[in-house]
């Protein structure tokens, strides 16, 4: 449990959305759940916690005011731990204008993991092992294994990154950005953590100002004078190297956010129900608060009102998806872990914020 890491700050509280602790979940439509969970719990050796579903509404309108999918949209559903610190929501859906073919990483809406991990080189052979295809080049020596990106392809074409760990020294606490404790790491993999999520914008410097300016963000790379972002194998082989930035979001995580390229096949985003839609979830304390709170901003719009789910294996959770101006759909929510239904059935637990706040440090 993330409460562990480290006691709540005294500080005053800082600006951003109200009430909230930490990134929650990141979210991501596949074209096959079954496939997806084996991938991440077998070969990157997550935990699956539950799975939910058919989510749907066979005749009226709920699916397209709450989730932003087609009203005939069927959605099936499963969480996985991956790591200490993050959940992945992972969405298979049936939809009829369902778009199948996954953005590119210069696409408005092209995304990727970067998982840190103990041994490279091992988790590395491990992948291979398991068919993961490896893009680029086999190594770049001479790069501090925490500089190094090592760029896969899940089964289903996700883009998925390596890198080593933090090592000796004070250059992740200098920059801001959170990096997991050096340690022997977890399954398979060795798995530190979930180094960062990245998603492809449209627009970089509005992105930016979204994150830090609504959400309370922190700019840790790319900004005018500070570290650079801008590193050779940090960007997908094949892909335009544009801009990028990197922003602390809450205790535990990091967020990429970079520049589409002038080659983009893509300036939309996907839907959720498109193969490789995604959003991105903060756990907060107060979801109606936080609803309040985004109303106001321009450009945000809200999916309904905030919603208590009274039945399956998360009834208790709190809940609202909005939209955004830059492009990537978002929700706030309020789990009650501890008295989840689906606790009774496994000993799985989701990631959880514990004691932490989002301005916390650890």
């Amino acid at each position: 449990m993330l409460g562990n890491a480290t006691a709540p700050s005294s500080a005053p509280v800082l600006g951003g959305l109200p009430t909230a602790r930490a990134v929650d979940h990141y979210a991501f439509t596949v074209p096959d759940l079954n496939e997806a969970v084996d991938f991440f719990t077998e070969v990157l050796g997550g935990e699956l916690c539950y799975r939910e579903g058919p989510v749907e509404d066979p005749s009226g309108d709920r699916m397209s005011r709450r989730l932003g999918v087609h009203p005939r949209a069927v959605a099936h559903v499963a969480l996985v731990r991956l790591g200490p610190y993050s959940n992945l929501e992972l969405f298979q859906y049936t939809a009829p204008d369902q778009v199948t073919a996954l953005p590119g990483p210069n696409d408005v809406g092209g995304h990727h993991l970067t998982l840190r991990v103990a041994d490279p080189d091992a988790a590395e052979a491990h992948l291979r092992t398991a068919d993961v295809v490896r893009l680029g080049p086999t190594g770049n020596h001479g790069v501090r294994p925490d500089d190094e990106r090592r760029w896969f392809l899940s089964p289903w074409g996700m883009m998925l990154a390596l890198c080593g760990p933090s090592g000796p020294g004070p250059r992740a606490a200098a920059t801001g950005r959170f990096a997991p404790p050096d340690a022997d790491g977890e399954g398979p993999l060795r798995l530190l953590g979930v180094d960062c999520v990245g998603y492809t914008v449209a627009d970089l410097d509005a992105a930016t100002e979204f994150f830090t300016e609504v959400l309370g963000a922190e700019v840790v790379e790319g900004a005018h004078g500070g570290p650079s972002a801008d590193r050779a194998d940090h960007w997908p082989p094949g892909a335009e190297r544009t801009r990028r930035v990197v922003l602390r979001t809450g205790p535990t995580a990091n967020c990429e956010l970079t520049q589409c390229g002038t080659n983009a096949l893509r300036g939309r985003p996907p839907r959720n129900s498109d193969i490789g839609g995604h959003h991105l979830a903060f756990y907060v304390d107060d979801v109606d608060a936080a609803a309040d709170y985004l109303r106001r901003w321009p450009g945000v719009a809200l999916m309904g009102e905030p919603e208590t789910i009274t039945s399956g294996p998360i009834a208790g959770d709190r809940w609202l998806y909005f939209g955004t101006p830059i492009g990537i759909q978002m929700e706030v929510i309020h789990m009650p872990d501890g008295s989840l239904p689906y606790e009774a059935g496994t000993t799985a637990r989701r990631a959880t914020p514990g004691h932490l706040r989002w301005h916390d440090r650890p």
